[in-house]
């Protein structure tokens, strides 16, 4: 067994690496879904959504081929609607939310719907929104993620010139780098970032760092107000022996190559563990077996009861193939010649409720061996807590502290997204940069 690229034929990965979700392939396909609406008041779909889209509204709107308004309307709630539409946890939130669960039917398929209108409009370049005459007024987001670009939307439609320092070349943050390739594709990101700045007064400069780059105080100084939406992306180390040899591999740095290179360049085992049930776990996990893995199996150490991930996406990795361990926690990396050749994991039982009432894991005192030639750490993100503590922002483990949504103790030094919140949903940041957009609008203008 060895990691090596070059498993699959070209076909193959385009076969492997499709649209998981694709689009309605008529439009009558998407009236015939958009007339089982039943409309709501009051409807639970809306209230589930963190950003608030009417969905209700935009829906009756595709009823009466009315694609502008109902893209229009939901892009007013969520700039970043059309990728939302992609790799939202639907199931869990709207859809999860429609009264057709409650009569045992099938939800609207809502994000499908979101995708169809949004998509026309980023397609015909439809400028849905107009920005209001330029105030003077300029900000500095450090970010081009979903956080970032919905707070520079907002500011921007306000007349507000907004410069956006972003550390990749390509703007979207997680959206680019961080997803499946089968959920959104590059093309698509790229697309939805220049719609997004294309309402004009935004700037984003790329391969800028911040605390290489750029500081704070040198932004503090230019701008009349910073917004910090630099996400997390230091992943969790196992710390256990042999986590260092050759074959043990980020569950992050493992999506980013997929994101930026060529599927037939990207190294994968025959057989590979990935450690983790969040949504990363099970994205490293899926698209290691479409790059050809012969097995692959994830490692949680609690129950499915406990697991981070939904349904939906523990299913597409069985689906996929992919083999589940529960109650197991890797102990120990074994390897050959500087490579890995075995896991050694203990076997874990839950013991009693902490103070939320969780059940923490704990050892039972057996373990047991697996041969595997790769091993993926997807066992969480930590915030860059050195880069927060260097600047004196108020944390918590590098967990940014605000105030109002958005106020740090810094003056003039907003937050939102993934930064402060630890890693939620792409929909959270866009609704925290929309409460970024409104705080900093406050302070400057007031």
């Amino acid at each position: 067994m060895s990691i090596k690229n070059n498993h699959l034929t070209t076909p193959e990965y385009q076969e492997n690496f499709t649209d998981i979700h694709p689009p309605f392939e008529t439009q009558d396909a998407a009236l015939i879904e958009a007339n089982r609406c039943l409309f709501c008041y009051d409807p639970p779909c809306m209230k589930a959504c963190p950003t608030s889209i009417n969905v209700p509204k935009f829906i009756k709107q595709i009823t009466t081929d009315n694609i502008k308004g109902s893209a229009h309307t939901i892009l007013s709630s969520n700039i970043m609607g059309a990728g939302c539409s992609k790799v939202c946890p639907v199931e869990k939130l709207c859809e999860g939310s429609c009264v057709y669960n409650f009569m045992h039917e099938t939800p609207i398929s809502i994000a499908k719907l979101q995708r169809y209108s949004t998509e026309i409009a980023i397609k015909n370049n439809w400028q849905l929104f107009k920005r209001k005459p330029a105030t003077g007024k300029r900000v500095a987001i450090i970010g081009a993620g979903p956080a970032g670009l919905s707070c520079a939307h907002g500011l921007s439609k306000e007349g507000v010139d907004v410069t956006i320092y972003e550390k990749e070349d390509k703007g979207g943050g997680l959206m680019t780098y961080g997803i499946a390739a089968y959920k959104v594709t590059p093309e698509f990101c790229e697309a939805e970032v220049n719609y997004i700045t294309s309402i004009g007064g935004i700037e984003i400069k790329h391969n800028q760092e911040l605390g290489k780059d750029i500081s704070i105080e040198e932004l503090q100084q230019k701008y009349d107000a910073v917004y910090l939406a630099f996400g997390v992306g230091l992943a969790r180390q196992l710390e256990i022996p042999g986590e260092n040899l050759t074959g043990v591999v980020d569950a992050i740095k493992f999506i980013y190559e997929l994101r930026t290179n060529d599927f037939s360049s990207i190294k994968v085992g025959d057989k590979v563990a990935v450690v983790g049930m969040g949504m990363t776990a099970i994205d490293a996990a899926t698209q290691a077996k479409r790059l050809g893995a012969k097995e692959v199996t994830l490692i949680y150490r609690r129950t499915q009861e406990e697991m981070p991930c939904t349904e939906h996406e523990l299913n597409i990795a069985k689906l996929d193939g992919c083999a589940i361990i529960w109650l197991a926690s890797p102990k120990e990396v074994l390897g050959k010649e500087g490579k890995i050749v075995q896991l050694v994991c203990d076997v874990m039982k839950l013991g009693e409720p902490d103070a939320s009432g969780r059940r923490s894991p704990i050892t039972s005192g057996e373990t047991f061996t697996m041969d595997v030639d790769m091993l993926i750490k997807a066992a969480g993100q930590m915030p860059f807590e050195n880069l927060v503590k260097s600047n004196q922002i108020e944390n918590n483990k590098g967990k940014i502290k605000v105030e109002d949504a958005s106020v740090t103790n810094l003056k003039g030094v907003f937050a939102g997204g993934d930064c402060v919140n630890g890693g939620k949903e792409v929909v959270d940041a866009v609704q925290a940069g929309k409460d970024g957009a409104a705080a900093i609008l406050n302070f400057i203008f007031k």
